[in-house]
């Protein structure tokens, strides 16, 4: 095996060095007979199982490849990240500098894609990321060497505004929880609702994490909009949709909201979500020969029902592996594996998908609505729709 060496590029790492006060190496290594990939996500707390979906998906893409990168062996490292920010820098820098990855795919929480994103920045490593939304990864802070298989915090109500006002729902309240995803989400919806011709009347948020939603549904009542936009995730979701349901309000008031307001959440809301409308990359009963043929595959391999974070793990390695292709595995010619990577178009469960210049999908959206705990697609919300990647300069 070839042996490694890391140079450390001066002018690259002082210009990082400027700005983040983090001194790291940007990677030049010499071919070893074993391609790195390591996945820093979390496997433990809140997101394990999403961290799992993604690594099943990702391996899974690799598996249908022989379980090559174009044409080498593989070599997996692992890092819990813990969903803990403040320990994002040091788990990515073990992975970069301790393992010597030449890809890094994490992660799930966008207060630790911050974390990857400064070492991935700093290092030159590539970094798939396979989950979190955060906007500036592919806006002001967009590099090379960063590519998203996911979303931005603001795509899937990008594609909410003009379903609505076509239902006849123009005045709306959004309600949602006052903390970064939740402002990036209302950004996508202020500006897709009101282009289409609607009206907020109302702008409401909670303390993250709070679930006491109580006096604010009390609000929405008085107000009388013709519905409601909203973005929460996980057990939030859950309790938001029981409560809106308590209240009396989803038989006057239409619920609609980001895809993840339903994702992942159905046993536990229960019939409180039957009738909510969202938007979102991806449904389970998306009827095509290509998600039938995933989730068929999936299910027989790991034994699960796979979900949006396996598909999202799953194109990540589907773009890794065009690259690699392209290259026959010389991750060291990276102006052709980025190139190759930059032009590939992701035949996807969710439907085909290229990469913006900011490297952010450019992915259809689809209506679903929760029917006996079934996020059913009925119809396509925004066609190709794209993050605006404002402030992304290329270097």
């Amino acid at each position: 095996m070839t042996t490694r060496r890391l140079v450390l590029t001066r002018s690259a790492a002082v210009i990082g060095a400027a700005s983040s006060g983090l001194l790291l190496p940007q990677i030049v290594r010499a071919q070893s007979d074993k391609l790195r990939v390591g996945f820093m996500l979390p496997y433990t707390g809140t997101f394990a199982a999403l961290g799992v979906a993604i690594e099943n998906g990702f391996r899974m893409a690799l598996n249908e490849q022989g379980g090559k990168l174009g044409g080498r062996e593989i070599e997996f490292f692992n890092v819990d990240d813990e969903s803990n920010p403040a320990k994002g820098v040091e788990n990515a820098t073990k992975l970069v500098q301790r393992d010597k990855v030449d890809v890094l795919v994490g992660t799930v929480h966008s207060g630790v894609q911050m974390g990857i994103h400064r070492v991935a920045r700093e290092s030159g490593v590539l970094n798939l990321i396979p989950n979190a939304g955060v906007h500036i990864a592919t806006r002001a802070q967009c590099a090379p060497n960063v590519y998203r298989t996911s979303f931005t915090n603001s795509q899937p109500t990008l594609a909410l505004g003009k379903p609505m006002v076509e239902r006849g729902h123009k005045k709306a309240v959004w309600i949602t929880w006052n903390y970064a995803a939740g402002d990036e989400a209302y950004e996508g919806f202020e500006k897709s609702y009101t282009e289409a011709g609607g009206q907020i009347i109302k702008k409401l948020g909670v303390p993250f994490p709070n679930v006491e939603f109580q006096a604010l549904l009390t609000e929405i009542a008085a107000l009388k909009p013709d519905a409601v936009a909203c973005f929460f995730a996980g057990g939030g979701a859950a309790k938001f949709l029981r409560d809106y349901h308590a209240a009396g309000l989803s038989k006057t008031i239409q619920l609609y909201g980001s895809g993840f307001l339903t994702e992942g959440v159905l046993d536990a809301a229960g019939d409180a979500a039957n009738g909510v409308l969202t938007t979102m990359h991806y449904s389970d009963s998306l009827d095509t020969p290509r998600n039938k043929k995933f989730r068929l595959d999936y299910a027989k391999t790991f034994k699960l029902q796979p979900d949006v974070y396996a598909v999202q793990g799953y194109d990540a390695g589907q773009l890794l592996i065009k690259g690699a292709n392209a290259v026959k595995g010389d991750f060291g010619n990276k102006k052709a594996l980025y190139a190759a990577m930059d032009g590939a178009e992701i035949d996807s469960p969710r439907g085909k998908w290229k990469m913006s210049p900011a490297h952010n999908p450019i992915q259809d959206f689809y209506l679903r609505k929760v029917e006996n705990k079934e996020n059913k697609v009925i119809g396509i919300a925004g066609k190709a729709v794209s993050d605006s990647g404002a402030g992304c300069r290329m270097a």
